[in-house]
């Protein structure tokens, strides 16, 4: 619940009523754009920045401790670091060239500091850039010494997941909808398409392979099957074929797809199975497209700005680029998707998806 409602306060719409609240703690606002601007720096130089976030627990005496905290942050932090609120009940610290046990330091600096009577606050640590995220562990009390102890090292999350956009109601309603509706109008052609699939070649109908989703998130994403069973083990003696720059593996003439999936790719009707990860929410209709594990990690810092938004079954890379742009377009084409997606521009390229894959600009 705590990591939940951070996000929400994140990722939420920047209003511009909000101001500066105090010399050292500035507002909601002004923080998401600081946040955005230290990640930007971080982009184009590499170096690693945490942000400390400090949540008020669901107690009566939370809030006062937030306003505490804010007292005391303005005599403790450097000339660089910059404090400020995410919500009503989390103050949170932008401290660049910092990594994740430098700001645990500081945590527990001024959570000792805290006399008795005054309820210590939850704690997180994010750091960015970061590894990919594995799970979510509960800060511990600073003045529990065992616990640390016990503990050992301190968790240090990825923040990838809090500068996600969050998903609209407007677009997930779309997604069930039209999934939905896809599903029962597509209900023989998908049941055609298996038994065709299990005809050609020996394997399962469904292939289905790790992906990157929304703020880094892997999730397992289905395809029906047009390669071989054993095209997977079969890959690293065709990275020499590849024809798409950067991290991405695209060759034209694969020999690995079948006589069937070479159809299939063609009409990009494989592509239909991943009606099933919209439904659960892993995906969008219209939304970057989902890089495998290992292509995604190898992307380049602004590369991973994609993953700011749920993955989509078609993108502007899919009905205007492809393998004709570079890699370098393609993600561009993706942040500006990010940047700029609405109602209207997701329905434009939904229905600029049904050309392209009449007119063979897919491939």
């Amino acid at each position: 619940m705590f990591l939940r409602r951070l996000v929400q306060s994140v990722a939420a719409p920047i209003g511009p009523r909000e101001t500066a609240t105090s010399e050292s703690v500035v507002s909601a606002n002004w923080f998401r754009r600081m946040l955005e601007r230290e990640r930007a720096r971080s982009d184009r130089s590499g170096e690693e920045f945490a942000l400390l976030v400090f949540g008020a627990r669901e107690d009566p005496r939370g809030r006062a401790t937030l306003g505490y905290l804010a007292r005391l942050l303005r005599q403790r932090l450097r000339a660089t670091d910059e404090a400020g609120w995410l919500d009503s009940r989390h103050l949170g610290v932008i401290m660049p060239d910092t990594p994740g046990w430098g700001a645990w330091t500081l945590a527990d600096e001024l959570c000792l500091s805290f006399p008795r009577r005054v309820l210590l606050p939850e704690c997180r640590v994010f750091v960015y850039p970061s590894h990919w995220p594995s799970e979510y562990d509960d800060g511990v009390d600073a003045r529990d010494e065992p616990a640390r102890k016990r503990q050992g090292r301190r968790p240090v999350e990825p923040m990838g997941p809090l500068l996600t956009r969050r998903l609209p109601l407007w677009k997930r309603a779309f997604d069930i909808l039209g999934a939905g509706v896809g599903l029962m109008l597509c209900g023989p052609l998908l049941l055609t398409i298996a038994v065709v699939v299990k005809l050609d070649s020996p394997g399962p109908v469904f292939f289905a392979q790790m992906r990157r989703g929304r703020g880094g998130r892997p999730f397992r994403m289905y395809k029906f099957r047009s390669m071989t069973v054993d095209a997977e083990t079969r890959k690293q003696d065709l990275l020499s074929l590849n024809e798409q720059d950067g991290p991405a593996f695209k060759v034209k003439c694969d020999p690995r797809v079948t006589a069937v999936g070479r159809w299939l790719r063609k009409t990009s009707l494989d592509e239909l199975a991943q009606l099933l990860n919209i439904l659960k929410g892993d995906m969008s209709l219209v939304g970057p497209r989902p890089l495998p594990c290992d292509e995604s990690d190898a992307c380049r810092l602004w590369h991973r700005r994609r993953l700011d938004a749920t993955p989509g079954l078609t993108c502007t890379w899919q009905v205007r680029g492809r393998s004709r742009v570079t890699f370098a377009q393609w993600m561009r084409m993706d942040a500006n998707y990010v940047r700029n997606f609405s109602f209207w521009g997701d329905l434009k390229l939904l229905l600029q998806t049904v050309p392209a894959v009449i007119l063979g600009r897919n491939e």
